[in-house]
């Protein structure tokens, strides 16, 4: 089966609209790359974080709303599917995620890809008022959020009364356009909650950052939740998140590497931690061994891509037809 590909696009959580000063400029900055993407059908889709704050600190910069952008997005795009890695369960009602997720499937006509997670950027929920409340409460408001989304994109009057939730007949018309409702995707590898989750509700899940040991670890894990669920694993898309800074063959490797650091505010030790670095025939090497590991969809998050579309270009004629 074909690997499919998406990309995020700027948003300024990661600090990339910053060097453009107008708030409309940056949106349009984001939204070229969208129309970019969605131009190029080499690719699947573009996708959206969920944070308020931006990392690897807050900084007084721009970092625009995922539900509101996903709607937006939806509609300057007129192909690629809009997806969202992930949004984060403590910040909204789930029964109003319900709603909002029906809504944008309509409006995008049945291109959403609603991407849902437990949270865990602690400053970012005590900055905004949702305290933090420890693991095991964040997982069990996780999995009664997942089941009401569940329930009010498949139920007509649909009720659940949870510790944390509850709904009580709450219509959701439209559901949608998509059937039997918009796929959900469950961010995360935690073994005894959300891969759990991913083989009761999921229709594709999103863990390993690329990383084939950690990959075949959990894909282990989700075929025996699925298993005692009695879903087929193959029905489940598996993908992965990669942040990617890929170079010209002729790039000078550490300047790029610097430039790009200077850019993101990164440490070395947290840059070399989290980014892939490399010309195409490089990341092609790296990337068949997470293919091999089960991944069968793979998310690039590419700095840089406000100001230079070369990537995109890049990836979709030289490493996508890797994978066709």
């Amino acid at each position: 089966m074909a690997v499919r590909f998406g990309a995020f696009v700027p948003q300024g959580w990661k600090l990339d609209l910053a060097k453009i000063d107008d708030p409309v400029a940056q949106f349009e900055a984001m939204t070229g790359v969208a129309q970019a993407v969605d131009a190029d059908p080499a690719w699947d889709s573009i996708w959206v974080y969920d944070h308020f704050l931006t990392v690897p600190r807050p900084e007084l910069e721009t970092t625009f709303e995922c539900w509101t952008i996903t709607a937006t997005l939806a509609r300057d795009t007129s192909r690629v599917r809009v997806g969202q890695m992930v949004s984060c369960n403590g910040y909204r009602n789930p029964a109003l995620v319900a709603k909002i997720t029906s809504t944008i499937d309509v409006a995008s006509h049945g291109r959403l890809y609603a991407g849902i997670g437990a949270g865990w950027y602690e400053e970012e929920w005590h900055a905004y008022g949702y305290g933090f409340p420890d693991i095991p409460e964040r997982m069990r408001m996780f999995r009664e959020g997942v089941e009401i989304i569940h329930r009010m994109w498949t139920e007509e009057y649909p009720t659940f009364n949870g510790r944390h939730y509850s709904i009580d007949r709450a219509i959701n018309e439209p559901k949608g356009v998509q059937k039997p409702h918009p796929p959900l995707w469950i961010g995360g590898g935690g073994e005894q909650v959300t891969l759990k989750l991913v083989a009761q509700y999921g229709d594709a899940s999103n863990f390993g950052y690329g990383n084939p040991e950690v990959i075949r670890q959990k894909m282990d894990v989700l075929r025996r939740h699925c298993e005692a669920a009695g879903r087929d694993i193959d029905a489940i898309v598996k993908s992965t998140s990669i942040s990617l800074l890929l170079l010209e063959k002729e790039a000078d490797r550490e300047r790029a590497i610097a430039a790009t650091r200077e850019a993101t505010g990164l440490s070395p030790e947290a840059f070399a931690r989290d980014y892939w670095v490399g010309t195409s025939d490089e990341i092609v090497d790296r990337l068949r061994p997470v293919i091999d590991a089960g991944i069968d969809y793979v998310i690039f998050y590419l700095p840089g891509i406000a100001y230079d579309h070369g990537p995109i270009e890049q990836i979709s004629r030289e490493i996508i037809p890797q994978f066709a």
